[in-house]
């Protein structure tokens, strides 16, 4: 359920105390963002991490960080232990990796809809952006971009869509025809 998506009808940013990344993505991503959180709120920040790799990445310390592997919460009652383990450290922001790459796709998802922290999307490239209304366009952009709606693909994609329905009926139709002709033969035969 849903609980608590805060912060998406304002730009503001929150008092920064503790932030979780999710590890939804290449390992170099992750490690390329950490020195920049560093530098921006300080060596002391506690920068916690729920990831589904063995080792730490460059950046994560385990003076100031917990890390949370997903395969040690298996199950229904593992998931809804680590969310109320998460809950309890009351973040402030959230990073998620959207790389294009399907790895812990539901788990950041669900962590950015669960957990009442300011959202920020990283992308392959490095770049990042906050989820909020501020920047619906951008959010919007990248959603058609990964959807295949958006650039040089958008023709593509939609002709696909448009075709679909027709090259369904056609391979019903195909099978329909092949089993009736198949029966009328066993008859007449």
């Amino acid at each position: 359920m849903v609980s608590a998506v805060r912060y998406f009808f304002t730009r503001r940013e929150p008092h920064v105390s503790r932030i979780l990344l999710v590890e939804s993505g290449s390992r170099g991503l992750l490690e390329g963002i950490l020195p920049g959180i560093r530098k921006t709120y300080g060596d002391e920040i506690f920068v916690d991490l729920v990831t589904c790799y063995s080792g730490l990445p460059d950046g994560i310390r385990a003076e100031n960080s917990v890390v949370y592997r997903v395969t040690d919460y298996r199950g229904r009652a593992g998931r809804a232990r680590l969310y109320r383990e998460l809950a309890r450290n009351r973040y402030s922001v959230l990073g998620i990796i959207c790389s294009a790459e399907p790895i812990m796709t539901k788990w950041k998802w669900v962590l950015a809809a669960r957990l009442p922290a300011k959202v920020f999307v990283l992308n392959e490239n490095g770049d990042y952006f906050w989820v909020d209304w501020g920047h619906w366009s951008i959010i919007q952009h990248f959603a058609l971009f990964r959807a295949g709606l958006a650039g040089a693909d958008a023709v593509r994609t939609l002709a696909r869509l448009a075709l679909f329905p027709f090259t369904l009926l056609f391979l019903l139709s195909y099978a329909a025809w092949v089993h009736l002709a198949r029966r009328l033969s066993k008859v007449g035969g």
